[in-house]
């Protein structure tokens, strides 16, 4: 926890953070506070006006209008605060500066990638630099999911054949925790990804890097990262099959056949998933890669090939 953290809020690491954290402290002392004076005033009335008398018969009590105005108005009064206040920051967040750098986010079983305005693509890393307004606009591949990051106090449904849109501005260099915060299937507590803020300077060297041609093992590497939820590259078992050592081997398929683990059923693999069903696995990898391209698809094929 940093110096501008608490145990209720993580540190607040972007320009419209302190202004939700200031309306989330505001309804949590107003609720706090509300709260003692009401069980104040019922310990009070329950010692004060304690039945001692079976027989004691009290006299009726009549109501008092101011006291009935004051728990309307004051609540009232709460209550349009809070509104207009939270409305205020609503537009705020959903208006973004016209000068934004854009990036393009996608969501997909169980990974985040990102398209950048020059082209580039990452996956399970976000760069953006800091001191510079930034607009995510986001939409799924299959089912719907929501877009987290808790240090700049963002968080907005993405969502299938729909764009959605949510901006921020980094005050300050480091690595942010992306999480989906909308169930989305067996993996989706692996759905993780970080924002990276660097400098300006850093921001764009890392850009120009990323527009290099890469030999198809490394472009396949970076990719794989939207992969990593559910095939290991160390033999461990998730729930998909391994991929280290795989290549070149005999596939022990569902249907009781097996398959020479060659180029063409690595790539069938990627693009149709269900035609061939690994032994001890279930059909659950979402055909959503179909969309990738053939200079994208063969550097995956490159990478699996070089696991031993």
């Amino acid at each position: 926890m940093g110096d501008n953290g608490s145990v209720w809020l993580p540190d607040a690491m972007s320009t419209l953070a302190g202004e939700v954290d200031a309306l989330f402290w505001f309804v949590f002392w107003t609720s706090t506070i509300i709260f003692a004076m009401v069980i104040v005033a019922k310990l009070y009335f329950v010692f004060r006006y304690k039945r001692t008398d079976d027989k004691y018969v009290p006299s009726p009590v009549h109501e008092s209008q101011a006291l009935e105005a004051a728990w309307i108005v004051l609540p009232t009064i709460l209550t349009l605060i809070v509104f207009t206040w939270g409305f205020d920051l609503f537009v705020k967040m959903s208006t973004p500066p016209p000068d934004s750098y854009e990036i393009t986010v996608r969501g997909k079983q169980w990974a985040w990638e990102f398209e950048y305005a020059e082209g580039a693509l990452s996956f399970s890393e976000m760069y953006v630099p800091v001191g510079r307004p930034v607009k995510l606009i986001m939409s799924s591949t299959d089912v719907l999911h929501s877009f987290f990051i808790p240090e700049f106090r963002i968080k907005h449904d993405v969502l299938p054949n729909r764009y959605t849109s949510v901006w921020f501005e980094a005050t300050q260099a480091g690595r942010y925790q992306i999480y989906c915060t909308e169930y989305c299937g067996t993996e989706h507590s692996g759905m993780l990804a970080e924002v990276v803020v660097v400098s300006e300077e850093d921001f764009a060297s890392w850009i120009l890097e990323q527009s290099q041609d890469l030999p198809p093992a490394e472009l396949g590497e970076q990719l794989f990262a939207q992969c990593a939820a559910c095939h290991a590259i160390d033999g461990s078992v998730k729930i998909g099959p391994p991929l280290n050592g795989l290549y070149g081997t005999q596939r022990a398929l569902a249907d009781g056949s097996t398959v020479t683990a060659d180029e063409d059923y690595l790539k069938e693999s990627i693009l149709n998933p269900a035609a061939k069903i690994a032994a001890g696995y279930q059909p659950i990898m979402p055909a959503g890669y179909s969309g990738m391209s053939a200079k994208q698809i063969d550097g995956l094929v490159a990478y699996i090939k070089s696991l031993e």
